[in-house]
């Protein structure tokens, strides 16, 4: 990538674009540098000094706004001390991204210019996709089979639902099904027996804290307003890294906020599995320890929401968590009522870290994507499911 960079910092941007890997062309004065980008459009972020001489970095972005080809460059405007006036000025204006010099360093501010590169490459791809054939399709074998086995299994179990749901009501009032959301390949509504006390849902958060199967140790879960951020400490007194938020009668740079939100966020787990759940009813007890609750999405199957095989799908409050690559791989293959962590940990009995179900989740998209999907491999899990569908835990 080529970056333009406007002001007298010229060595240290030099020396961080070499670490970085990048080509990077700069310039002392706004003159000089509506010259350049005039003679080559082929630039891909442009870093400004505010003070120029004979005008500021503010007043040569809105120059470039008026060019058709160079207002569409990412522009990163950089000041030597932070002013909130400015700060603002600068993003009500369209700016990329403002940064100041005494409270970051160069290497930061070139890796901020790739990522906006990264980001300008992805949204300009998104703008040529054609949209009329990128509907995503289950292999043809895959959808029969699961039509055929969902329709039949329904059909041979419906006596044994019909008992189960009516010992569900003689047990405790409410619905004998429980309908959530769910998140696979897309949004869905997803179908079980009940096999908790009506309201239960409203215990998720206090019961995650307390029972949850993958709690990290050491989590954080509250932002400290009380504890100084360590870039505003070597500052002068009255100045800070970054603007200051406002949050319940409490004052905190958005730098420090932002970075221990991250760390909160790094602690939790990211699912939730209760052990030995309380919520839970005695037929619901059972029908867990049995499997007979799951029998429902035989429904989603036949609907085309999920698949006999596949990663399972997660609650909203979980797939919200998976924003990176590493995570949301997963998403790549189906949901399913059954895969392959289930047949390798949960059939054994077994105790499951998060880092193991994420690994299990992501393998089975790798043997489902492009040329990988093998139906021989789906019926191999399914045989293996049988086994484990009688447990003693009810996670």
């Amino acid at each position: 990538m080529k970056i333009v960079y406007i002001g007298n910092s010229v060595a240290k941007y030099q020396a961080g674009a070499a670490v970085e890997k990048v080509t990077l062309f700069a310039v002392r004065t706004s003159i000089e540098a509506l010259q350049f980008l005039n003679a080559n459009h082929e630039v891909d972020v442009i870093i400004s000094d505010f003070n120029l001489t004979g005008n500021t970095g503010l007043y040569l972005f809105e120059t470039l706004k008026n060019d058709a080809v160079l207002k569409n460059i990412p522009f990163i405007l950089v000041s030597e001390e932070y002013n909130y006036a400015l700060f603002t000025t600068a993003l009500s204006k369209g700016i990329s991204d403002y940064f100041v010099h005494s409270s970051t360093e160069v290497i930061n501010i070139i890796q901020r210019a790739k990522s906006l590169y990264q980001l300008q490459k992805i949204s300009s791809q998104e703008d040529t996709i054609d949209l009329t054939n990128s509907s995503y399709t289950l292999p043809l074998s895959k959808r029969i089979f699961d039509i055929v086995f969902a329709s039949t299994v329904l059909l041979c179990i419906s006596p044994i639902l019909l008992m189960v749901m009516l010992a569900i009501r003689l047990e405790s009032h409410g619905k004998v099904y429980y309908i959530s959301k769910r998140v696979g390949r897309k949004t869905f509504d997803f179908y079980k027996l009940r096999s908790m006390r009506t309201g239960s849902d409203e215990l998720i958060k206090k019961m995650a804290e307390e029972k949850n199967q993958y709690k990290k140790e050491n989590t954080i879960t509250t932002i400290d307003f009380n504890k100084a951020c360590p870039k505003c400490c070597q500052l002068e007194q009255g100045h800070s890294c970054s603007p200051i938020l406002h949050i319940d009668n409490h004052q905190i740079c958005e730098y420090w906020h932002a970075y221990q939100k991250n760390e909160i966020e790094k602690s939790n787990a990211t699912f939730i599995k209760i052990v030995d759940d309380p919520r839970i009813t005695k037929i619901g007890r059972f029908i867990r320890n049995t499997s007979i609750d799951e029998l429902p999405q035989l429904i989603n199957v036949i609907k085309g929401d999920m698949s006999i095989v596949g990663n399972r799908p997660l609650p909203v409050y979980e797939a919200e968590l998976l924003t990176n690559d590493v995570l949301s791989k997963r998403f790549l293959a189906p949901a399913g009522i059954t895969g392959l962590w289930q047949v390798e940990l949960r059939g054994r009995g077994g105790e499951m870290s998060e880092e193991e179900r994420i690994r299990l989740d992501n393998e089975y998209a790798d043997n489902f994507t492009g040329n990988n999907y093998s139906f021989w491999y789906d019926m191999k899990l399914i045989l293996r499911t049988f086994p484990g569908l009688i447990q003693k835990s009810t996670v």
